[in-house]
């Protein structure tokens, strides 16, 4: 079969798989849900978990109320080395090497990392949860073209930066062997350990890899179900509501964002068969969970945490609503997010004045622990872009490992010692001291010997016969 009708027939099943997914799982009032709220088990909180951080995902937004569970308890956060930029040396395949030593033992792993199951058992402790998020593959293309558009050379050599072009004719621009390939084809895949250029015909290996996710992590969220997946993670973690508080990181302007027309989603989910495939089936998996729980149950926890976090946010942006800003208007560069190029403007939020703590009240309802109002602090890490909070919580954590691990320094050195010292730093062919015989290198640790023993004198203290 050649390649264009192969790439037909892919589209023909992505067309049916979409028509699938449009009609799935969104619809609340169906009767299938069961109308009791099992409350879940009192245990300790959870604090051993790797969340693989996929792209173009809302996985900041996950990697930020991670970074502050742990700051809160006190947790070690895995970082990647200095060498390694902010990711764990993506695209290559994990290795516990990429660790920055001042970050070991880690509880928690949640930057950039492409998985490798083998290399994370060996960093993480035994009972470590795996947590990752999936999101349609037809936005999250469209957003990878969107982002890496001057990165990935499948992109960069597409007429006129075109989305359509590409789509039109993907073969003919996609690289395989080029460094950021992984943004052309299959991006979840990639992420997950899988082989991105895999054929999507050969069902055997779709099935056993989606098998390998499942069998390995426990949730599997999705983006646009970003909430209700929240209410999963609390629940399996045993977190309380403030845990999972959060607002909306790495966010594109409406000019940064292509819109889809007709056709064009099927043709993705074609090109990135794979990923579609995987996505379908966690979807569906997801929504197995929520049903699970029952209809009632999930909507009231959804309906508890967004007035928990529109409480919190008011209280840290002085009873309003915060305002999206493109990075040069933002104030403080903390809070600057990473521009990946001029094409693509992606926003962040400021902070009004304080005077160190916000608006009074407590946040996030009973037991949200941050009486008298929300400390400036926890309001400036909540909309902290990923960058500046991983190099803070680098610093905050080389600082424990030092105190914990001090460097201790050698001690003195005995008074032989320097005496030998002084004598080794004369040249040995015009001996120790005038009148002394040469030393040649043989005969020099009976020489110090004798110094120490008071043996080796100068002439002039010489008894003469």
């Amino acid at each position: 079969m050649s390649r264009k009708k192969a790439l037909f027939a892919l589209l023909a099943v992505s067309m049916v798989s979409l028509l699938l997914h449009q009609r799935g799982h969104l619809n609340w009032s169906k009767p299938y849900f069961h109308q009791n709220c099992p409350a879940p088990a009192p245990q300790a909180k959870h604090t051993s978990i790797a969340f693989l951080k996929t792209h173009k995902t809302a996985s900041s937004t996950v990697q930020n109320l991670l970074f502050r569970f742990a700051e809160r308890h006190n947790l070690t956060v895995a970082l990647p080395m200095q060498s390694c930029d902010h990711q764990f040396c993506y695209p290559r395949p994990f290795s516990a090497r990429f660790v920055h030593p001042h970050t070991m033992p880690p509880s928690i792993v949640t930057s950039h990392l492409r998985f490798n199951r083998s290399e994370l058992r060996r960093l993480m402790p035994n009972d470590t949860l795996y947590v990752t998020i999936l999101r349609e593959p037809a936005a999250m293309f469209e957003s990878l073209f969107s982002y890496y558009n001057q990165y990935s050379q499948s992109f960069k050599q597409v007429p006129n930066g075109s989305l359509e072009a590409f789509l039109a004719e993907p073969l003919r621009y996609y690289r395989h062997d080029e460094k950021y390939s992984m943004y052309a084809h299959n991006t979840l895949t990639f992420d997950l350990g899988g082989d991105k250029d895999w054929p999507a015909s050969d069902t055997a290996y779709t099935v056993r890899f989606i098998a390998e996710v499942e069998e390995v992590f426990s949730l599997v969220m999705i983006a646009e179900y970003f909430d209700e997946s929240l209410v999963l993670l609390r629940r399996l973690l045993s977190w309380e509501l403030e845990d999972v508080l959060y607002v909306k990181l790495n966010m594109r302007t409406p000019g940064s964002k292509h819109t889809l027309g007709a056709g064009l989603p099927a043709k993705i989910r074609a090109w990135n068969a794979l990923d579609a495939q995987l996505y379908d089936h966690f979807n569906a998996s997801l929504w197995r969970k929520l049903e699970a729980l029952g209809s009632e149950c999930v909507a009231r926890e959804v309906r508890q945490l967004r007035r928990a976090r529109d409480k919190l946010v008011r209280g840290c942006f002085q009873g309003g609503l915060p305002q999206l800003r493109p990075a040069a208007q933002i104030k403080n560069k903390e809070l600057r997010p990473w521009q990946p190029s001029a094409k693509v403007d992606i926003v962040g939020y400021d902070l009004p004045p304080s005077n160190g703590t916000t608006r009074a009240g407590t946040v996030g309802g009973a037991g949200m622990g941050i009486p008298g109002g929300v400390p400036q602090d926890f309001c400036l890490k909540l909309i902290m872009p990923e960058v500046q909070y991983t190099r803070l919580l680098l610093k905050s954590q080389s600082l424990r490992y030092r105190r914990n691990y001090p460097i201790r320094a050698p001690p003195p050195p005995p008074l032989r010692s320097a005496v030998s010292r002084h004598h080794l730093a004369m040249p040995l062919s015009r001996g120790l001291l005038r009148g002394t015989p040469t030393l040649s290198p043989q005969s020099l640790p009976e020489a110090l010997s004798r110094v120490a023993r008071g043996g080796l004198q100068h002439p002039s203290q010489r008894q003469t016969s």
